[in-house]
């Protein structure tokens, strides 16, 4: 077997350069040439460059006007404090034991010009709307049929013009559900319109209303509106 011939631990040993290695050795020559040219763009932009002048930000005060002060207010003094009540003292009275109080009579206190007493209410309820106490309301019986009575006594000439209006009449329902009287309570601005819900309302027919159990005469107010369909 042959032997291999001894080499040289310092000589230099070849290897194929790579573009790494290229770029190492010349970043330095990038790198000064960068840092001039850096040099001369700002030296040219500082002698250059405009100059620059502050604006007027300044202002004027206005003149100061006096104001003159109100009068001095002179505050009064605190009230005084309310004295205490005295203390109560007890009266040495002496009471009888047999005191006693006389009956009152008509005979030993007669009663002169007494007022009349009052008339029935009943007989003059229905003459103008009063209140009268109630817990039901009463009720129309048959809606429907007082419809068709307005519509009975809306006035021709007024209807066919086109004219209509609400009329708010008090009618004063009595025990059994019947109206036997009205009032125009608000008109609708037009005679024969709030004559004819007058006519009208004398037509209808109620449950009567109830005081607890009992019935009762009552005024009430009932809108009645006349209108084309």
């Amino acid at each position: 077997m042959a032997k291999q011939p001894k080499t040289d631990a310092r000589a230099p040993t070849l290897y194929r350069q790579t573009a790494n290695d290229r770029f190492k050795r010349r970043f330095g020559a990038w790198l000064w040439g960068s840092v001039i040219v850096a040099t001369f763009v700002h030296f040219a932009l500082i002698k250059y460059f405009p100059t620059l002048r502050a604006a007027d930000f300044s202002f004027r005060a206005s003149e100061l006007e006096t104001i003159e002060l109100p009068p001095e207010i002179k505050i009064p003094p605190p009230p005084e404090a309310i004295k205490r009540p005295a203390l109560p003292v007890v009266a040495k009275t002496e009471l009888e034991e047999d005191i006693t109080i006389a009956p009152t009579t008509f005979d030993e206190n007669p009663v002169n010009d007494l007022p009349p007493p009052p008339s029935d209410r009943a007989a003059g309820l229905g003459d103008q709307p009063v209140f009268t106490p109630y817990t039901v309301a009463p009720a129309l019986k048959d809606p429907r049929r007082a419809t068709r009575i307005v519509e009975r006594q809306y006035p021709r000439l007024l209807k066919d013009a086109g004219i209509g209006g609400t009329v708010v009449v008090w009618a004063f329902i009595d025990e059994v559900g019947l109206v036997k009287n009205t009032a125009v309570n608000a008109s609708s601005g037009y005679a024969p319109l709030d004559e004819a819900a007058s006519r009208a309302v004398l037509q209808f027919e109620f449950r009567p209303a109830l005081n607890r159990d009992e019935t009762v005469p009552v005024w009430v107010a009932l809108p009645i509106t006349f209108k084309i369909r």
